[in-house]
């Protein structure tokens, strides 16, 4: 029962660590995935990278993007998903 009470302490900090650390990002990740896989052709985005575009094609992993310059293939995985959710808000 001493050991116990010895590593408690150890046990609640990787609890609390856990809660508020590794849970959060596992379900913002669970996300970021659910996302990219709801896109859709016609879609107006934003990359991480700041880019502005609009989703003309789509493939298993990458996306064509339309913008001003031209059309960009981008990995599906470059999108912002905060970003693009905002843009959609507008």
């Amino acid at each position: 029962m001493e050991q116990l009470t010895k590593f408690a302490p150890f046990l609640l900090m990787f609890v609390v660590i856990y809660f508020f650390m590794i849970r959060p990002q596992q379900k913002r990740a669970k996300n970021e995935k659910e996302f990219e896989s709801a896109l859709k052709v016609g879609d107006k985005v934003i990359t991480k990278s700041g880019l502005h575009g609009k989703v003309s094609e789509i493939a298993e992993t990458t996306v064509i993007l339309d913008t001003m310059a031209g059309k960009l293939k981008m990995e599906r995985s470059a999108i912002s998903m905060e970003m693009s959710a905002a843009l959609a808000k507008k």
